[in-house]
C-alpha cells in the first residue's frame, strides 16, 4: 500500500491527490493525518510482501483441489471445469 491508497482508504471523499494535497469531488482540499496515513502503510508491510511472494492464486487452488481439500461439491464442480477444459 502507498500513501495515496492510504489517504483515500482513511477518508472516503479523496477523490483526486496531487503530491501531498488531497482533494474531494469539488476540487476542495481535504485534511488527513499524516501519522495516521503512514500508520496504515507502515501495518501493510508485511501484506504487501507476503503478495509477491505467494504462488498464483490458480495455483493454489489447483493443489488443494489435487489434495483433496475441498467439499465433495466443490470438488465436483472445480472437476466439471477440469473435465470442460483439459490441459493439452
Amino acid at each position: 500500500m502507498n500513501k495515496h491508497e492510504a489517504i483515500r482508504e482513511l477518508n472516503s471523499s479523496v477523490v483526486n491527490i496531487k503530491g501531498d494535497t488531497a482533494y474531494d469531488v469539488d476540487g476542495n482540499e481535504v485534511s488527513y493525518n499524516e501519522a495516521e496515513v503512514q500508520a496504515l502503510v507502515d501495518s501493510r508491510v508485511y501484506r504487501d510482501n507476503r503478495k509477491g511472494e505467494y504462488p498464483d492464486i490458480g495455483d493454489q487452488l489447483d493443489d488443494l483441489f489435487k489434495a483433496g481439500a475441498f467439499s465433495d461439491e466443490m470438488t465436483a464442480t472445480l472437476q466439471a471445469v477440469k473435465d470442460k477444459y483439459p490441459k493439452e
